[in-house]
């Protein structure tokens, strides 16, 4: 085995793989906190723009920092996915380029561009849609806000009932036990989308009937929401460590069940992420949990659903032992952030068309192909995840040639993640992705393989790095470690 501990002069030599680093780290301690600019605000002196999109795994961020920052800024959250706003996918797109010239000329040169005196908090308000793994184009609208949090938002409360329905008044205290298969999750959506197909969340059906749900009557009128929806529950737990996932779906008077935000929580982090502390079996508890940003409709003659589980496979490790909750209905709520339609949303100034550079000039070599399969042996009982991909970036590009300076590139990569639904120990995910690069005769490529599986008491991670030059291999690293798990 080796960590690199011992390679001389070149520091990249030392680097070891980022999992191992945040394996090690699994409580919010210094490591975590030194790059948290949410330490301390008020350091940041400098004018911010912050923009994002809803498919992106970081749309949170940019309400913490309107609400957090002192100074000049400005938030932009778009329909978008982990891609820049001018390529935009799902569209619309924006000429973010534009925009961006806008924010330094007035901060940089100080031109009077006109952006400082528009809304600080700026978000595409989503209409509701089908379920679908990905979107060529998300209908809705611009929204603003000249402050966040808003003071023009108001707070539905919505009372968990013991017959599985929300409803505006607290109903009679109940209790309501549940313990969800350790695949929940597997139709939900990737955690920080990029545009592709597969990525995004399929109807969440089978995910409700793995979960206690409890849902509104139909709406009798348009509702829209913008910002963090929040649960307040009481429950126990039989087991010392175990986690909550909660669900918000918008369900059509079809019975479609449309992902709309999540929120998950550690239970044993209830009260901090910094100090954990265990679970006393059987012992009440009152548990908050924040879901995901969002901005969205529901129209007319839709539900409300709110979905619970004990698990949340594969965006939250499992927990060692598979726990069981009890709820305690009739006192939990839902507390939903609603933002009534106002007459000034149309008079938003536009943004700019997209513009981008000229592409270069690319050839095609070979096509690429892109995979995403879920399989449940009924056998074994194991439920497993593929996903496939040969050429460019996820093989959409294909092995490609970059004609200006005539280099070949090319990608392959396979991740499989597996489990089982009553054993949460036989979780694992599988890495293996090569990237390779050729010009004329000099050819390079580098190949990556990573594993993780854990058992009850620690994680096991596995990673090697090795490089070749034409046929020569010139560098091979490994690292396997074995990690005390910290009330995971």
């Amino acid at each position: 085995m080796s960590d690199g501990s011992t390679c001389g002069k070149n520091a990249w030599l030392r680097t070891k793989p980022w999992a191992l680093t945040w394996l090690e780290h699994q409580r919010r301690d210094a490591y975590w906190k030194h790059g948290s600019v949410c330490e301390n605000y008020d350091a940041i002196q400098v004018p911010v723009y912050a923009i994002t999109g809803w498919s992106d795994g970081y749309s949170n961020v940019i309400a913490r920092l309107m609400a957090g920052l002192k100074g000049p800024r400005r938030g932009v959250v778009g329909p978008w996915a982990h891609v820049y706003p001018h390529d935009g996918t799902p569209g619309p797109a924006i000429g973010f380029l534009q925009d961006a010239l806008r924010w330094w000329d007035r901060w940089l040169k100080d031109c009077d561009t006109g952006i400082d005196r528009e809304p600080v908090y700026r978000v595409w308000m989503q209409e509701s849609v089908a379920p679908a793994v990905n979107y060529t184009e998300r209908p809705g609208r611009w929204v603003s806000e000249n402050q966040w949090p808003s003071r023009e938002l108001q707070q539905k409360t919505l009372h968990l009932h013991g017959d599985n329905t929300l409803q505006d008044t607290p109903g009679k205290p109940g209790e309501r036990a549940f313990r969800s298969p350790a695949s929940t999750g597997m139709d939900g959506e990737e955690w920080s989308s990029f545009g592709l197909a597969g990525e995004l969340a399929l109807d969440q059906r089978s995910e409700d009937g793995r979960s206690l749900c409890f849902e509104t009557a139909p709406l009798t009128e348009r509702l829209e929401l913008l910002g963090a929806p929040v649960i307040e529950l009481e429950l126990s737990s039989d087991k010392p460590i175990a986690q909550i996932a909660a669900r918000l779906c918008d369900v059509a008077p079809d019975g479609a069940s449309t992902l709309v935000t999540y929120g998950v929580l550690n239970l044993t982090h209830r009260e901090s992420h910094e100090n954990p502390k265990p679970l006393e079996p059987g012992q009440r508890y009152k548990v908050r949990v924040q879901l995901n940003d969002l901005a969205q409709a529901f129209p007319k003659g839709h539900r409300l659903r709110l979905g619970l589980s004990t698990c949340y496979w594969p965006l939250i490790w499992p927990s060692p032992e598979a726990a069981t909750l009890t709820l305690t209905t009739g006192t939990a709520t839902l507390v939903l952030p609603v933002r009534e339609p106002r007459p000034e949303d149309a008079d938003l100034p536009a943004f700019a068309e997209p513009e981008t550079a000229p592409d270069v000039s690319v050839t095609s070599v070979a096509p690429g192909s892109f995979h995403r399969t879920m399989n449940r042996d009924k056998v074994t009982g194991e439920v497993t995840s593929l996903m496939t991909g040969e050429g460019g970036f996820f093989g959409i590009e294909g092995t490609y040639r970059i004609d200006p300076i005539g280099t070949e590139l090319s990608h392959t990569m396979e991740r499989r993640m597996a489990i089982h639904d009553d054993d949460p120990l036989c979780a694992s995910i599988q890495y293996d992705q090569t990237i390779g690069m050729k010009r004329g005769d000099w050819e390079i490529r580098v190949a990556m393989n990573c594993r993780q599986w854990s058992t009850a008491t620690h994680f096991i991670h596995e990673v090697s790095v090795d490089a070749w030059y034409g046929d020569a291999m010139i560098s091979s690293r490994n690292w396997v470690k074995e990690i005390e798990r910290d009330l995971v």
